[in-house]
């Protein structure tokens, strides 16, 4: 089974309760299980017992967990939770367990065919999720580097991997990557943070560079963005807990805007979720409630405006908190154009 690549996870975490408090999904259900340490028992208690793995219960848990790695990037000894959870998803998959509604979101991006418009040096991949709930990323990163070619279809592969799909998330991602060499694009620059990761880890593609459009926007000639007034910043999971990018941060301050965290505690994620990005459809209550924390700190201090790397951040606050103002950084850097 996959799981055992993660047995010193599982033997450490159980008897751990040292990151509860970065456990994004139990800050809002409250539930033990919704813990690192509550994953590992559930994984103990399937390494003991192989047929446990088909427990509806503990599968719900493992397909529930919100992926958001601050747990592991604050451990002090860097055990991989996130590692064992997709691990565990992918035992599920491949013993044929999968609940009906993950297979039937999963066939949803398996059969994605990818094309290439535009001219330019650079290509640039959007993503469906901006795509689908906010073109209005996709519009101001390119009203400042408008010479780019776009390469659209669907998912690269993040989703299936996400959702224990890893050999069908491998298909995906080869016609990912001969689409992309085909373009003849040498930097690939992506707006959403978890196609980013993919594609710098399980999705590379030999010879391409991977940029977030953050880092792109960082060398463009823009003025002050100042005219927005205060932001309250919150990070992306994939770019802070699962990458080292620092841009964002970087671009704010290079566009002169008044910036400050989010919340009370630095290592805490408020991302609502997008470690495990397609829990949004298969949990909305889930994503619902973690959308109710963020927006009940955003109301105690007194947040006027929220800025986000994150198009699914932006997607699931703007969806269950309306009242929020959401503002991506790409639209940050739109307001700076000179």
């Amino acid at each position: 089974m996959n799981m055992e690549k993660y047995l010193d996870v599982i033997n450490a975490c159980r008897f751990c309760f040292m990151c509860r408090h970065l456990a994004t999904l139990a800050a809002a259900t409250g539930k033990e299980a919704d813990t690192p340490r509550g994953h590992a028992l559930i994984a103990d208690r399937i390494r003991m017992d192989k047929a446990e793995l088909s427990n509806p219960d503990y599968i719900r848990s493992i397909y529930q967990a919100e992926l958001s790695g601050a747990c592991r990037k604050h451990c002090v000894s860097s055990y991989n939770e996130v590692g064992l959870m997709l691990a565990l998803r992918q035992d599920i998959v491949e013993a044929g367990l999968a609940p009906a509604a993950v297979s039937e979101l999963a066939k949803e991006f398996m059969d994605v065919q990818f094309k290439v418009s535009g001219d330019g040096d650079m290509l640039y991949y959007p993503h469906p999720c901006i795509e689908t709930h906010q073109p209005e990323i996709a519009k101001a990163f390119l009203s400042v580097v408008p010479n780019v070619k776009v390469i659209e279809g669907g998912d690269c592969g993040k989703v299936l991997q996400i959702l224990g799909f890893v050999k069908e998330s491998q298909a995906v991602a080869v016609r990912f990557q001969a689409a992309v060499k085909a373009s003849g694009c040498k930097t690939i620059v992506v707006s959403n943070p978890a196609a980013y990761d993919f594609l710098k880890t399980d999705g590379a593609i030999d010879g391409i560079t991977v940029l977030h459009s953050s880092e792109v926007l960082l060398k463009a000639q823009l003025g002050s963005a100042a005219k927005l007034g205060k932001l309250t910043f919150i990070n992306s999971d994939f770019l802070r807990n699962y990458q080292d990018c620092h841009a964002p941060k970087e671009l704010l301050a290079k566009l002169g805007c008044e910036v400050e965290g989010f919340g009370a505690n630095c290592e805490d994620s408020y991302a609502c979720g997008e470690g495990s990005m397609p829990g949004i459809r298969l949990f909305p209550e889930l994503t619902r409630k973690m959308v109710a924390h963020v927006a009940g700190i955003a109301k105690r201090f007194q947040v006027e405006a929220i800025v986000t790397p994150s198009p699914f951040t932006k997607h699931a606050l703007m969806t269950y908190a309306p009242e929020l103002k959401v503002l991506a950084i790409e639209e940050v850097a739109a307001a700076a154009k000179l």
